[in-house]
């Protein structure tokens, strides 16, 4: 049997699928963070990731891990040609490391012009137009960019807090924050922060806890929430004026972990209608992973199933 696989490396987490020449997912598996942008040069974290993910995938195909791929497709979150770390190393014809954009539009959309809006730890917009363009917007990384992701939605939340304490009161955010993050004050969870003791996926975990607060009725969480939406939105609607797509239809995905939240999504999704009106939002066809091992079978010169059944 011929087996090509796809691996999706985030900042929260790394997922690997093994797919057989037919289309069937044989397995799946789920590793650490292959966050690769704070490591110094060599650093094989995003390398380890990777390879746990793809391991934990073939012992749920039930296959031999020196099992040979014909093609692996790796998308690496904040990947660029000047990635200095340790590159995985597979049984395999090829391999491929790239950017996670393009594997998530693979997966999402199978027709062009698409774009896709990836917003998890971080946050990107990728499209092409069918005719052999494409452009990234966004995914400038947490210093510079990544608005409306998932640790802007905390660092946003977290200052609000902060600043009210800083006028002398006291905040439902700030009092959830202390909770979440199990710290006594909020200065003390600031040096924790600041000092790397609570790492950035930590810290955006918070945003579960925002979102939440918005719906429950919360002025500031609710603001933040609705920023994040309108920033996200302004990524797609600037992908599309890149592309030079002017009035033609166009479809774009929302997809990763801040998407969880369907009152979220359909804010972003009501915010695009308000930017680009024909622009149709829709739900990504397959996960990021997928998408990669879509483009396995391109790198291994193999027929693109018409389908993937999971």
């Amino acid at each position: 049997m011929t087996y090509v696989a796809g691996i999706d490396g985030g900042q929260s987490s790394t997922t690997a699928v093994v797919v057989d020449r037919k289309g069937i997912v044989r397995g799946r598996g789920v590793a650490g963070p292959a966050d690769h942008v704070d490591e110094p040069p060599g650093s094989t974290k995003a390398a380890d990731a990777c390879t746990a993910a793809l391991t934990a995938a073939t012992d749920a195909a039930g296959l031999p891990r020196e099992t040979r791929f014909e093609a692996v497709r790796i998308g690496l979150s904040g990947y660029d040609d000047g990635f200095d770390g340790a590159r995985p190393a597979f049984a395999a014809a090829t391999v491929r490391l790239q950017h996670d954009a393009p594997i998530a539009l693979a997966g999402a959309l199978p027709s062009r012009p698409a774009i896709v809006v990836i917003a998890g730890t971080g946050s990107v917009a990728y499209g092409e137009d069918g005719a052999g363009a494409s452009v990234r917007i966004g995914g400038w990384g947490f210093l510079f960019g990544d608005a409306g992701s998932a640790f802007a939605v905390a660092r946003d939340a977290l200052a609000l807090a902060m600043s009210e304490e800083d006028r002398g009161n006291a905040s439902p955010l700030g009092e959830a924050a202390l909770a979440f993050f199990d710290r006594r004050d909020l200065r003390e969870l600031a040096t924790a922060a600041l000092q790397g003791r609570i790492s950035r996926g930590g810290l955006a975990g918070f945003a579960r806890v925002v979102h939440d607060a918005a719906r429950l009725g919360d002025a500031g969480a609710d603001g933040i929430v609705d920023r994040a939406a309108a920033a996200l939105a302004e990524l797609a609607a600037d992908t599309i004026a890149r592309l030079r797509l002017g009035e033609r239809q166009v479809r774009v995905a929302f997809s990763g972990g801040a998407f969880r939240s369907d009152a979220f999504l359909v804010r972003t999704r009501a915010r695009l209608a308000a930017l680009v009106p024909n622009a149709t939002a829709v739900t990504p066809r397959y996960d990021p992973a997928i998408g990669a091992a879509l483009l396995a079978f391109a790198d291994a010169e193999l027929p693109v199933p018409e389908r993937i059944v999971e």
